[in-house]
């Protein structure tokens, strides 16, 4: 799968209903510290409370019938393991680092998770993931370097764009860089 703008306008009408469509607004104190109109887009209000929510429903949404009745594994320190876990009826089981806040194992576990803590750091919990999909034959999703991830997190732009068409600049914070490939591929279009 190549990531278009059409990828991802389809993983927005898959997402419709499936997730909540976050406002964007105009935050006054920013905008006068700028001299510019600022808005943010509220991704903190999905039941995950980010946007890893949208890649994860993409992704499982695209699995056959066969990768769903072998479950899915995933590895991630709470925002990624909420948006796998639970999530159409998919068995899960996410890798966490050891130190991972209680609360976040805890929300991953309510969700119907199954949650392993091992190693000290997201890069030892995601190898431990790797080892645990080609033991048992589950299907590694991948936080944020796979296609559709990536078209499910641009939805956040296509959603941004829509609601604030006249926008200048776009800031997206990058960690793996799912979120910002599929910012940049909207906005680009």
């Amino acid at each position: 799968m190549t990531v278009t703008i059409d990828a991802i306008r389809d993983a927005a009408r898959l997402l419709e209903g499936e997730i909540i469509r976050t406002p964007a607004l105009r935050v006054r104190r920013l905008s006068r510290a700028t001299g510019a109109d600022v808005y943010l887009k509220l991704e903190n209000l999905q039941v995950t409370g980010s946007f890893k929510v949208r890649g994860a429903g993409i992704k499982l949404g695209s699995l056959t019938k066969d990768e769903r009745a072998r479950g899915v594994v995933a590895a991630s320190a709470g925002n990624h393991a909420q948006g796998v876990a639970g999530r159409l009826g998919i068995a899960a089981t996410i890798y966490m680092p050891e130190g991972t806040p209680f609360t976040k194992v805890g929300r991953t576990e309510d969700l119907g998770a199954k949650v392993v803590l091992e190693g000290i750091d997201f890069n030892a919990a995601r190898e431990a993931a790797l080892v645990h999909a080609e033991e048992t034959g589950k299907l590694f999703i991948a936080p944020f370097d796979d296609p559709h991830v990536i078209a499910g997190q641009g939805t956040v732009a296509l959603e941004l764009l829509e609601d604030v068409p006249d926008l200048d600049v776009l800031i997206v914070p990058i960690g793996g860089g799912g979120l910002m490939a599929g910012c940049a591929i909207a906005a680009h279009a």
